[in-house]
């Protein structure tokens, strides 16, 4: 591709970033849904799952394929790399908010 150039678009700095998709979803939903500043993590017991296998990766974090040794059931962990909380509370609470949904495992 000798001679292509590829830009960036620009956006001036009075410009208003607006999502694309679904840009108003937090307008229609309650604070809780949203507010992942406000919350409050409840962690579980680590010491009862054995990662097997790497499986993915991201910005954040790393997925592992793993097993659950007091249940003896295969799952997927995601680690999340140290980061700041709010991140990580941001992440923990977009994961809750599509549990239950289509092609999202439990």
């Amino acid at each position: 591709m000798e001679g292509v150039k590829i830009s960036r678009a620009r956006r001036s700095a009075d410009s208003i970033s607006r999502a694309r998709v679904y840009p108003n979803i937090n307008v229609n939903r309650s604070k809780d849904y949203w507010d992942y500043e406000a919350l409050t993590v409840t962690w579980g017991e680590q010491e009862d799952y054995e990662l097997i296998r790497k499986v993915g990766r991201g910005k954040y974090s790393e997925v592992f394929e793993a097993m659950n040794t007091a249940k003896n059931e295969k799952c997927i962990i995601k680690i999340l790399k140290p980061v700041k909380k709010k991140k990580i509370k941001r992440e923990i609470k977009i994961l809750q908010n599509l549990s239950g949904g289509p092609n999202v495992i439990q």
